[in-house]
């Protein structure tokens, strides 16, 4: 090969190269199953043992703080005991009086940058009512069983059976997680991706 066409290709490479790291992923634009193994896939925005939420911003594709009143928005509690985020492909606009915002969820596992896409399978729906609106909740495990932190909870059934008191800590986490919030109730991952296909655009 010519040095010129040594050198040509190398250019080529490194352009190429510098294309794809300015392309970033579009979260907004992801499926809501993964093309290879069309499993449920979700964004994380919070990550596990954080106090500052993060929130998606679908016109600058970054994960932004969530402020109120002008001010960044810190959980007054415990850390997150999941790592917080949605379901892509999804929004409450689907579903009559819903929210434009994706599906929100709750993965259970240790903690993950935000940005972070897994598959994951449901275990649960939680439903919370927050000052008047009510607010599901899709709570998921990994779908790969190494980097599940629970690795028996696979449906609502194991989760309370092998882990009885996660539910509870949840409760509690999420009624202390922002003022006015109650608990409404929980369902089975029956439920939750009943949920998921309502929410999907």
């Amino acid at each position: 090969m010519r040095l010129a066409s040594r050198r040509f290709l190398l250019f080529s490479l490194l352009l190429g190269s510098e294309l794809l790291a300015g392309c970033g992923t579009r979260y907004a634009d992801l499926p809501t199953f993964s093309a290879d193994h069309q499993l449920l896939q979700l964004v994380v925005e919070m990550p596990a043992g954080s106090n500052h939420e993060l929130r998606y911003n679908p016109t600058t594709n970054e994960f932004e703080p969530r402020r109120l009143a002008g001010l960044e928005a810190v959980v007054e509690f415990l850390p997150a005991p999941g790592n917080l985020g949605f379901v892509p492909g999804t929004s409450g606009a689907a579903v009559p009086g819903g929210p434009s915002q994706p599906l929100p969820a709750l993965l259970l596992a240790e903690s993950q940058p935000a940005g972070t896409i897994l598959e994951v399978l449901p275990v649960a729906l939680l439903t919370l009512d927050v000052n008047g609106q009510l607010q599901p909740i899709l709570v998921a495990v990994p779908a790969r069983p190494g980097q599940r932190i629970l690795p028996r909870a696979t449906t609502w059934v194991s989760l309370n059976q092998y882990y009885p008191n996660v539910r509870p800590f949840l409760n509690l986490w999420f009624r202390h997680r922002a003022p006015n919030t109650r608990i409404v109730g929980w369902k089975d991952e029956q439920a939750a991706s009943q949920e998921v296909r309502r929410w999907m655009k």
